[in-house]
């Protein structure tokens, strides 16, 4: 791909995304948006980290697979469960993984 042919796309692209977002105020035209549909929208942020988390611990390549990074965090759910601090949690977490990545 050329100099050329990228930065064409990467204007492509914020133009593309500039007019989806501006997409919602235009089309609303200063109005309030239903009660049921302010609710989807505060769920969809929780939704979506939820999806890359679980994408990010699975994912081994283009493949899914368990493996040390599935286990620290596993490690760290169950932790978090029992309200051990969150530091405490990400430590424990990382040393889980990095002795079952030692071992493997």
């Amino acid at each position: 791909m050329s100099t050329a042919t990228a930065w064409t796309l990467i204007g492509a692209c914020a133009v593309i995304t500039a007019a989806i977002k501006a997409a919602g105020p235009i089309a609303l035209g200063g109005r309030e948006l239903p009660a049921w549909f302010s609710g989807v929208v505060a769920l969809m942020a929780p939704a979506l980290l939820a999806a890359l988390v679980a994408t990010a611990v699975f994912a081994d390549g283009p493949r899914l697979a368990v493996g040390a990074d599935t286990v620290g965090v596993a490690v760290a759910a169950v932790l978090l469960i029992f309200r051990v601090p969150l530091v405490l949690v990400s430590v424990v977490a990382v040393l889980v993984t990095v002795a079952l990545r030692a071992l493997g």
